[in-house]
């Protein structure tokens, strides 16, 4: 495999995330990009090429923490260093993994010979390594949120701190920080996307002379990459060029006040939270005057700054889509027009003219420039138009058309459907939990050992040591003093006296919606209360860090209408469009839910699962239950409800059942389940009924998982 990277000039298209990458290694205090979108977008391809535009850095040699000659950190661990001639490198692109621990990140300290010896040895990590250089974070979505926050508390802070038991280490980490992400495989929290500089959509170009040309560069690379390199080592240069002298310029730039009163403007007008979006437009602005050689930042340059900076700052809830009203922005910042609105042939904010006639897509800006609008996304070109077609009916031809859709088989086992009804409003609900004491991935549902919370223990280490025990440490080592010498006011340690610290916090589970969209749901106010409360608990598996997935069930089958996933805005969108009618097959939707469960035990058998069953209980349809017919609906629904019980899963029905007359059928099959049943209303966080704090299985619930399904198996 070449350690040629493909060129950055060379990329096609992609306008917006070119622009951004380049205003960073222009301003690296612009605080980082993060671009989201499909996979196949070349956004690592970018990343990775970007690094070839920077220039070399000049370090002290020798030096581990890339200390500049002319200005070393003081508080560099391989500190202090005498002055002296530098040496020049390439800047670095250092790739953090997501499966990375804390200590390859930040650093580790051996903490033997800080207790034994008092001597401050670290070994820096990734942080250190990218020190005046880039921190590539790929799938930054997937990264273990306490890792995300150490990551961007560096970036902001412009140091990383280690410090363990009373021994710390500082030492300089400023970086260029992007990260990259598909949307679909879940969301950054909220508070992690406003730490983000910029921000960057992007998707495959629908133009094909545009992926013509991307087939075609990127099979020249792939036959002989140092020649495609070769051939475009001259835009290369010249972009290079342009970023140093954007960098020297950038001091230059003055920010005036009708610029910063149309960046408050704007901030104030889209109703950003807090003023990291005005710091971070501010200096976005005067980058983007430095990237077109300009001493004066210009409306233009404060429109643009914005459709990087804000769209991602926008969103109030996770089922918000990112975005940004361009016909508002323009209405705000033509309220603070420029006081010298002179032209001037001046080059446009844009990256390098890399492609020629055939790259012109629709993915550049409104002046040929890129970044001119946000990518438009995958729908805007979408030739599929048949949604268009409700609004036909004038005509009278569309309900004539309407019945051919469903095959007959299929439309008479669904029976009459309806069109899906909007959810209502979400509410804060109560908090349901898995039993017992797992160790799946970090989250904030069910108790688990992991390696943050309260100290609970100690326990020998298996492999490096994290966490020390300090008193248990000390405890182990006291009786052995005498016969090691000890004759000094320092406690002698041995490896084998340590001891690691064992540690209880909360785990993220994997939450399995089974949705009854039968007919007996089907009352347009009942429906559109049961997608409220689904909604609601979405929203906290959102904030609990969950997987989810759903399965709905109607006529005579269930369906995984969305597989297992960390994209809980990916659910609450299945769930919008799902319509209602036909037979009640229970029983289908509970062994729909057996089988998902088993297969994902297999892929990630450390996370436990929660199943959420909303239905009134109600079971009219057999549906495909393996060819049983020897028994009525309701026995096989109870049969495929003890089946779940005896594999140790974690259930809570959701009485869904309303008027005056109540059947009670949803109690018993929670039941059967093993699990509690709540009511819609009792689902909620304020209300007085239904208290639900912990989903409970058949059997009292012990400190370990494997035990508690040996429980189950002998109460089956």
């Amino acid at each position: 495999m070449s350690s040629t990277h493909f060129p950055f000039s060379a990329v096609v298209g992609q306008d917006d995330l070119r622009l951004a990458l380049l205003l960073n290694a222009v301003s690296p205090a612009v605080g980082g990009v993060l671009v989201r979108g499909e996979k196949g977008t070349a956004k690592s391809t970018a990343v990775r090429a970007l690094s070839a535009l920077l220039p070399q850095v000049d370090v002290v040699p020798g030096c581990r923490f890339s200390c500049a000659p002319a200005a070393p950190d003081p508080s560099c661990p391989d500190g202090p260093h005498e002055s002296g001639p530098g040496a020049l490198r390439p800047a670095r692109m250092v790739e953090l993994p997501v499966g990375a621990s804390e200590d390859r990140l930040v650093g580790a300290l051996d903490i033997e010979r800080a207790l034994a010896e008092g001597v401050k040895a670290f070994e820096p990590g990734l942080l250190a390594d990218a020190h005046r250089g880039i921190l590539y974070v790929d799938e930054v979505n997937l990264l273990h949120d306490h890792l995300v926050d150490v990551l961007l508390d560096a970036a902001a802070m412009g140091a990383s701190y280690v410090e363990r038991e009373g021994v710390s280490v500082r030492h300089a980490a400023r970086f260029l920080l992007v990260g990259t992400m598909n949307p679909e495989e879940g969301e950054l929290r909220p508070q992690l996307l406003d730490r983000f500089g910029l921000t960057v959509e992007v998707a495959a170009s629908r133009e094909p002379a545009q992926r013509v040309e991307v087939v075609r560069r990127r099979l020249a690379y792939e036959d002989d990459p140092a020649g495609f390199a070769t051939r475009w080592a001259g835009d290369e240069h010249e972009v290079r060029a342009r970023v140093v002298a954007a960098r020297a310029l950038l001091p230059k730039v003055s920010l005036g006040d009708t610029a910063l009163l149309q960046i408050a403007a704007t901030c104030a007008g889209f109703e950003v939270d807090g003023m990291r979006a005005d710091i971070v437009m501010a200096r976005t602005a005067t980058a983007l005057a430095a990237w077109a050689g300009r001493t004066d930042v210009r409306k233009e340059d404060v429109r643009q700054a914005a459709l990087l900076a804000l769209p991602h700052r926008r969103r109030r809830n996770p089922f918000d889509a990112p975005g940004l009203d361009e016909d508002m922005l323009d209405r705000i910042l033509d309220e603070f027009p420029d006081e010298d609105p002179e032209p001037e042939p001046e080059p446009e904010p844009e990256g390098p003219d890399d492609s020629g006639p055939e790259d012109d897509g629709p993915g550049g800006g409104p002046d040929g420039g890129p970044g001119g609008t946000p990518p438009q996304g995958d729908g805007s070109q979408d030739p599929d138009t048949p949604a268009e077609s409700p609004e036909t009916p004038e005509t009278g031809e569309a309900p004539a058309e309407a019945p051919e859709a469903p095959q007959p088989a299929a439309q008479e086992a669904a029976g009459p459907e309806q069109a899906a009804v909007r959810a209502a409003e979400p509410f804060r609900t109560k908090m349901l939990s898995v039993p017992g004491l797992g160790e799946g991935a970090s989250g904030r549902r069910s108790r688990a050992r992991t390696a943050h919370g309260r100290t609970t223990g100690a326990q020998r280490p298996r492999g490096h040591l994290t966490k020390l025990h300090l008193a248990a440490t000390i405890q182990a080592a006291a009786p052995h003093q005498k016969a090691r010498g000890r004759d000094g006011r320092g406690l002698v340690i041995r490896k084998d006296d340590l001891r690691q610290a064992t540690r209880e916090g909360r785990e993220g589970n994997l939450v399995l919606f089974v949705v009854d969209a039968s007919g007996s749901m089907a009352a347009r106010q009942r429906m559109s209360a049961v997608k409220g409360a689904v909604m609601s608990l979405l929203l906290d598996a959102y904030q609990r860090r969950d997987k989810v997935g759903l399965i709905t069930f109607r006529g005579a089958t269930a369906e995984l209408a969305l597989p297992p996933t960390s994209s809980v805005d990916a659910a609450a969108a299945r769930l919008e469009q799902l319509p209602t009618g036909g037979r009640t097959p229970l029983a289908a939707g509970l062994l729909k839910a057996h089988e998902v469960l088993r297969i994902e035990r297999l892929r990630d058998p450390s996370r436990r699962p929660l199943l959420v069953v909303v239905t009134d209980g109600r079971a009219t349809s057999a549906g495909n239950v393996g060819g049983r017919t020897d028994s009525s609906p309701r026995e096989l629904a109870g049969h495929s409800a003890r089946l779940l019980q005896a594999g140790g899963v974690a259930s809570v029905v959701v009485d869904c059942e309303s008027g005056p007359v109540r059947l009670g059928l949803a109690g018993v099959l929670a039941q059967d389940l093993g699990g509690p049943s709540v009511t819609l209303d009792g689902l909620r966080a304020d209300s007085l009924a239904g208290l639900v704090k912990n989903v409970r299985t058949a059997v009292a619930s012990t400190a370990s998982p494997h035990s508690n399904s040996n429980s189950n198996r002998r109460a089956a």
